[in-house]
């Protein structure tokens, strides 16, 4: 159960990191919003990889 709470959070956290690339690029920061994407690809990939 543990395993699947944790794979969980992972790909919410990327979501949350989708929507910071979003409004980071708004603004125009584009250096940190290829920061969170590429957060936000390592969190997804780690949450369905532990699923």
């Amino acid at each position: 159960m543990t395993d699947n709470l944790i794979a969980g959070v992972m790909v919410f956290l990327g979501l949350f990191l989708i929507g910071g690339v979003f409004s980071l690029a708004k603004q125009g920061i584009k250096i940190g919003a290829a920061l969170c994407a590429v957060g936000a690809a390592m969190a997804i990939t780690a949450g369905v990889l532990w699923w």
